[in-house]
């Protein structure tokens, strides 16, 4: 949730609260409603994750090496376009050894 809402500010989540069911505890969030105005082209998406750092490693996934998070399902239902600005919907982050070894370095300066 914390990367969404920083890398996408437009569409951050809002944490309402939690549910429990069965044991398992699940977090319950909403994102303002985007109402696509056009087709979304993933030619513009990747040419903005490419500016952003971001590399497509297959598909509709995304890396960047430098800060060690690897962005997924960027597919065009969760990159909606609302008159002309790619919103982002239902993003899946992942964070891998390398965003530790980054931030941890910058937290000791």
């Amino acid at each position: 949730m914390l990367l969404n809402n920083y890398f996408f500010p437009d569409t951050a989540y809002q944490l309402l609260g939690f549910y429990k069911d069965n044991e398992v505890l699940y977090a319950v969030v909403q994102q303002p409603f985007v109402k696509a105005t056009e087709k979304t082209d993933l030619t513009i998406v990747k040419k903005f994750m490419l500016k952003n750092g971001f590399i497509n490693t297959r598909n509709d996934d995304y890396f960047n090496p430098e800060l060690g998070i690897i962005l997924e399902d960027l597919h065009d239902e969760n990159v909606l376009t609302e008159n002309g600005i790619l919103q982002f919907i239902d993003t899946v982050f992942y964070l891998t050894d390398n965003f530790f070894k980054v931030n941890n370095k910058t937290s000791e300066k």
